[in-house]
Formats: structure tokens, C-alpha cells, sequence
């Protein structure tokens, strides 16, 4: 990690100090390479004062002791029916695991405890099948998990639940790490599978809840198996209170410092409320709108504009953000006596490029001239004119069609900037670009 990305960091601790995160593991992660990266990951959380609650899965070793020792299952991953046997195998491979975390937690001078709060309920009939031995949970015994937290103790909870008479049920552990998260008011869970969800070859970076829903109601065929119970759970979660919810693929080295300390992550996140928005500029965000476009000045991309320049047309001025990070900005000067308006200062950082950020800032500058009664936009480039005209539809265009402030301003900047201008979005498409 550079010394960039521990500045970048800073920028959220404030925000996550104290808060409690659930990371829930899934088996196959605890048993591969990279799960000791990903305890350094949970030890750098804590040296943050960010408060983690971990609960691990059993699936890969319940079917491992299966296939060891020749005893069918009935289910490995607590969703099924779990008969005798199953459950059998089932509490020894969750106690291995637990105390492999233990040990492993404890490698990186992290304080751990078993935390044996969840109350479980028999699943019961579910379309007349008998699910035996599975369980579900009835509540989360918080008052030691508070106590653990408060002494700075990392509470892990195996796939597994109790009921008042001492019974054991095996638990699936997203829906335990959903209830944990619901009761503790936990800012974030995080699931670590083996896989991530993919979409025309890319990682899908951010769900809405109702997205999230789509896919796991009419297109779980083009989603790996293993996703499904996370984005169900992540939905109930965001719906539930809980804001952000993160599907990461375990098996990638730093993916729990890469997906919560930077905007764009390397997972899935599913949200509850607006994760992206474009919003008016404020006088306290122009240090940080000067610092995002720095080095595209000095590149001589764009004008070189001082602080009191941009404080003089704030009003002209948006940014885009993501999670409360500004990742971009637009500015939109209007000409209402020639109906034209420019767009300028058109600028996405370097980490977010080629997510369509651009396209969408681009999009929302011309949609905002239509609003206004402009019939033109154009932009002025030196470097980057083949963007506006292969992603845009902006075609170049003589400097004498500017409007005459804007052309006067032109001529004595030396800079022989090229042109490009297009007719403004009907008004009736409006609602297409807001979609």
C-alpha cells in the first residue's frame, strides 16, 4: 500500500471510528491461502478503533469430514435439512473453524472470545418437509457482545444457534451475520465468498436494494449459486438498517482495507439509500474540487481557475459524489442571450475512469442547459475533444459561433482550444436521462 493510499484512508476515520462492521467468512475462505491477509485486514480495522464482529461459516469442512469419513449429508450450508448426522458433523467442524480463526486472530496480537449469543428456533415444515435439526434465528443475546466490544475483544460467532433447552440447531451464517448487524446497528457487513458477482465480464461495483432483488427473484440462472443467500441478505440487511453491505471475494489480497477505504472498491456493495449524487458545489468544497483537478491543470487540460474564481460562479459549479467522496466535477456557464451554454471544467478523478462517470456528469450538464431554455452546449478542448465527439454526439464547430464574451475570452488566452457544440436534449427526453 503506498503512502497515497494511508492518506486516502484518513478521510474515513472519522467516519468509521467506533463503529461496529460484521465480517461474515465463509469456510472456504478461513481454509485458503489468503485468509491470513485478511485477519491483517481486520487488525488494521481495529487499530482504527472500528469495532468487528466476526462470523464464520462451515460449509467446505462439514463436507470435508463428510467425504473424510464416508457419512452422507443431508445439507452442508445450513439452508436444507439437517438430520442427525449432518448437525453432528456440523458442530465439529464449526468448532474447528472457530478455533482456527481464534488462532489466527491471535497471530496478529488481536484479542478474540467464542461468543455464543444467537437463540435459535427450529426452521420447522417448510412445504411439508421436516428440516429437522436446521435453525433460524429467534434473537442475538447482545448484552456480551456489547461487552466484548467495549474491551476490545472480537466477538466470534460460529454457524450455529441454541434454544432454552439447550438444543442445537446449525445456523446459516449470513443470516446470522444479518441479525447480528440488525441488532448491533452495525454500520457495515461484509461477506467474503470465494467468487464475485460479474456482469459482461466486469465486477458489479454497486446494487441498489431493489436491484439486488431483481436478481435474485428473475435472474439467479446468470448468478453464481454461492451469491444468492448473500444479495437475498444484503437486501433484508439494507431494508433493516443497516446502510452498506459488502459481497468481496475473499481470495483477493487487502480486499477488506481496498473495498471500504476508497470509492470504488473492488467488490459489490449493495445500499440503502443514495450512493451516488450530483450536487451543487459549496464554498467548503473548493480546496477539494482544486485539489481533484490538479493535475489535469498541469497537464494543461484544463484552465487553471484560482479559488476566488470558482467562488465567484459557485453557482455554476457540480460535483459528483460517491459515498461522500468527490470523484468529479462540471461547471455549466449559461449565454441566455444567444441560448447557449458551455460546458466546462468537465474533469472524473483517475481512479474512477471508465465507469461512466464522465458520460453521466456530460449527460446531466446538457440535461441542466435544456432545463434552462438553452438550445446549444459546447465545450472548449485542447486535448480531449475526441471524448466529446465519440461519447457525446459533439460535433466541432467554428470559434465565431461562440457567444461574444465567450469568444473574446478565447482569442486572448492563447490557448487555440477547439470547439465542439451540439443542439440541447429535447425537452420530452428529459425523464430518459434522469432514468
Amino acid at each position: 500500500m503506498k503512502v497515497s493510499d494511508l492518506r486516502g484512508i484518513l478521510q474515513y476515520v472519522p467516519r468509521f471510528r467506533d463503529r461496529i462492521f460484521v465480517v461474515a467468512v465463509d469456510g472456504e475462505i478461513v481454509a485458503s491461502p489468503n485468509f491470513s491477509n485478511i485477519l491483517l485486514d481486520i487488525a488494521v480495522l481495529r487499530s482504527l478503533s472500528i469495532k468487528v464482529v466476526l462470523v464464520h461459516g462451515a460449509g467446505q469442512q462439514i463436507e470435508q469430514l463428510s467425504s473424510e469419513r464416508a457419512v452422507p449429508i443431508s445439507n452442508a450450508d445450513g439452508t436444507g435439512i439437517t438430520d442427525d448426522r449432518t448437525l453432528k458433523l456440523s458442530i465439529e467442524a464449526a468448532t474447528n473453524v472457530m478455533n482456527e480463526v481464534m488462532q489466527g486472530l491471535t497471530s496478529v496480537d488481536l484479542r478474540a472470545a467464542y461468543a455464543n449469543t444467537i437463540i435459535a428456533h427450529p426452521a420447522g415444515i417448510l412445504g411439508g418437509v421436516d428440516y429437522l435439526n436446521t435453525g433460524r434465528v429467534e434473537r442475538v443475546d447482545t448484552k456480551p457482545l456489547h461487552l466484548f466490544l467495549a474491551e476490545g475483544i472480537i466477538p466470534i460467532i460460529p454457524p450455529l444457534g441454541f434454544d432454552g433447552e439447550g438444543r442445537t440447531f446449525r445456523v446459516n451464517s449470513d443470516g446470522i451475520a444479518l441479525e447480528v448487524a440488525e441488532t448491533l446497528q452495525a454500520m457495515k457487513i461484509l461477506f467474503l465468498t470465494a467468487t464475485s458477482l460479474v456482469s459482461s465480464g466486469e465486477v458489479v461495483r454497486q446494487l441498489s436494494i431493489a436491484e439486488a432483488d431483481e436478481i435474485v427473484k428473475k435472474k439467479r440462472q446468470t448468478v453464481d449459486p454461492a451469491l444468492i443467500s448473500k444479495l437475498d441478505y444484503a437486501a433484508r440487511a439494507c431494508r433493516q438498517g443497516v446502510p452498506r453491505v459488502h459481497l468481496l471475494n475473499g481470495n483477493a489480497d487487502e480486499a477488506i482495507l481496498s473495498e471500504v477505504f476508497s470509492p470504488e472498491g473492488i467488490g459489490t456493495m449493495i445500499y440503502s439509500n443514495e450512493y451516488q449524487q450530483i450536487r451543487r458545489i459549496f464554498k467548503k468544497d473548493v480546496r477539494a474540487v482544486m485539489a481533484l483537478i490538479r493535475q489535469s491543470v498541469n497537464n494543461e487540460e484544463l484552465v487553471r481557475r484560482t479559488r476566488a474564481d470558482i467562488i465567484a460562479h459557485l453557482g455554476d459549479y457540480w460535483v459528483l459524489e460517491i459515498d461522500r467522496t468527490l470523484v468529479g466535477c462540471v461547471a455549466v456557464h449559461l449565454f441566455p442571450a444567444e441560448s447557449k451554454a458551455e460546458m466546462a471544467c468537465l474533469y472524473v478523478n483517475k481512479g474512477q475512469e471508465g465507469q461512466g462517470f464522465g458520460r453521466k456528469l456530460m449527460a446531466f450538464a446538457e440535461q441542466l442547459a435544456t432545463e434552462k431554455g438553452m438550445k446549444h452546449i459546447f465545450a472548449l478542448s485542447t486535448q480531449t475533444y475526441n471524448y466529446f465527439q465519440q461519447k457525446g454526439g459533439y460535433i466541432e464547430v467554428s470559434p465565431e459561433t461562440l457567444p461574444a464574451d465567450r469568444l473574446k475570452k478565447w482569442e486572448t488566452s492563447g490557448r487555440k482550444s477547439k470547439v465542439v457544440m451540439k443542439a440541447t436534449v429535447p425537452a420530452a427526453a428529459i425523464e430518459v436521462l434522469r432514468d
